[in-house]
């Protein structure tokens, strides 16, 4: 329901399970629309470990919407990353006692109650480390046509409950 750039953000981050800084410090640098792989650098990571994203059709929508005037996905006025109060700033308006954070709770909420999708592969969307250091020594794969799967399925769940993305 809301506008603006911070909303658009916001939809953006409930899609993509990403968390707030992933999310205002996205580059266009880091989209490849034509595979459709968002890769977050380790950098950026909590986890200090490159992250690829899935974007679902209603993600590529968002961002084949937004223009390319600077280096960020989310640019402020003077071409800056978005602040950290913009999509907080949001869900205030929108009056929702919530915090963008616990959107990521939604998703994992829903995943464990809607799907039987392995705890691992819903983790893995929210780019948390689970297992043991034997089990991460052995584990090397990201997951991520599975991850895609849930991905696809969380973006209808949405689209058909709340958002009017159509693609």
């Amino acid at each position: 329901a809301a506008e603006g750039l911070g909303a658009v953000a916001l939809k953006f981050l409930l899609l993509t399970c990403a968390r707030s800084g992933e999310v205002r410090g996205a580059q266009w640098s880091e989209i490849d629309l034509g595979t459709r792989v968002w890769t977050i650098p380790a950098s950026r990571m909590k986890a200090g470990k490159e992250h690829r994203v899935w974007l679902s059709d209603a993600v590529l929508n968002i961002l084949e919407s937004l223009p390319k005037t600077s280096s960020f996905v989310f640019s402020s006025s003077k071409g800056r990353e978005l602040s950290d109060m913009t999509l907080s700033a949001v869900m205030r308006r929108l009056q929702l006692a919530a915090v963008p954070h616990g959107l990521r709770s939604s998703f994992r909420t829903w995943a464990a109650e809607r799907t039987n999708h392995p705890r691992e592969v819903c983790e893995q969307c929210l780019a948390h480390t689970t297992g043991s250091e034997v089990e991460l020594a052995y584990q090397r794969s990201d997951l991520f046509e599975k991850r895609k799967q849930v991905l696809k399925e969380w973006a209808s769940f949405v689209v058909g409950e709340s958002l009017s993305i159509q693609r």
